[in-house]
This record gives structure tokens, C-alpha cells and sequence, in this order.
């Protein structure tokens, strides 16, 4: 018998995090948790201020998020998560060895496309070439998979599921 993963969908802004994340969680029969409501409370005003938030404003978040991931060792959970830079996967991985990471990626028009059209979510496309600057994506010694955002919800989540299904069961 497989145990689940603890993973973190990755990725800039439009990849999809957000609406991956609950199609994954349910595909693996896990738990979700939706990685802004980590955020402490001068994180969630500083960016209502419209100003971005800097390393040392994320790391207590980076933390409340290794702290979740920590809890389902052994259980299997979805949790979203930027993770852009080494830096912040690693601290993740400091709380939570076993964790795995789902780096959704896809090119930069399709990406600009859909933040174009979605709704309920503010984050301009002007901001998405610092993303991409600041992406540093997953190298060969972590724990994870890159998975093409091109496609359909489901589509893409089944190729998610498949990606993980081909990984090492975690250890204990």
C-alpha cells in the first residue's frame, strides 16, 4: 500500500495553484489547505497596501505551511504554495523532510492569458515577469515533479497524479 504524499503545488501566479490543488487533494483522497490562509496577519495588510512582501515577511508563513506539512507525514496532504525560490522549498523541507513539491509550469502567454480572465483574484500580469525572474525551479536533488499547465483543469491534474504515482513512496 502506497502512502500518500505531503505535497506543495508550486508555481507563479495564474499557473492554477489554487484550482489544482482541491482537484489533486480529491483525486489522492487527502486533505487540502489553501497556502494564503497561512499568511499572518501584517502579511495579509502589507499586501492589502499594495506593497510585496519580502523575504523576511514570508518566512513565518513558510513556516505555518512546514507546520501543516509536518502534521500529515505519514497521512497525505495538498497545500498550495508559490515556493518560487530554492530558499523557501528548503525551509519547507526543514519542517517537513518527506515533503513533495508539484511545480505546475507552462508558458509565460498561456499563464498571462488566464490571469487576464480570471476572476475574484488580484495579482496583475504586470507583475508576472518578476515572478518568473524570481523563479528558481526544482532542482535534481528535490522531491518532485514539473507538470505542463497546458490543458484543462482535469487534464492537468491527471497528469499531476500520474507524476506523483511514479515517485518513490516516502519514507517514515
Amino acid at each position: 500500500m502506497r502512502t500518500p504524499h505531503v505535497v506543495v503545488v508550486m508555481g507563479v501566479a495564474g499557473t492554477g495553484k489554487t484550482t489544482i490543488g482541491p482537484l489533486l487533494a480529491a483525486r489522492l483522497g487527502v486533505p487540502y489547505a489553501e497556502g494564503d490562509d497561512f499568511h499572518p496577519p501584517a502579511n495579509i495588510a502589507k499586501m492589502s497596501a499594495g506593497t510585496p512582501l519580502d523575504d523576511a515577511d514570508r518566512w513565518p508563513w513558510l513556516d505555518a505551511i512546514g507546520s501543516w506539512a509536518h502534521r500529515r507525514a505519514g497521512l497525505g496532504g495538498v497545500v498550495s504554495c508559490s515556493a518560487l525560490k530554492r530558499s523557501y522549498r528548503d525551509r519547507l523541507r526543514a519542517a517537513a523532510p518527506r515533503i513533495t513539491f508539484v511545480h505546475l509550469a507552462g508558458d509565460r502567454r498561456l499563464i498571462e492569458d488566464r490571469m487576464a480572465h480570471r476572476r475574484g483574484h488580484f495579482m496583475p500580469t504586470a507583475l508576472l515577469d518578476s515572478q518568473f525572474a524570481t523563479l528558481q525551479p526544482l532542482g535534481a536533488d528535490e522531491a518532485g515533479v514539473a507538470v505542463d499547465v497546458s490543458g484543462s483543469p482535469e487534464e492537468i491534474t491527471e497528469r499531476a497524479a500520474k507524476a506523483l504515482a511514479g515517485l518513490p513512496e516516502p519514507l517514515h
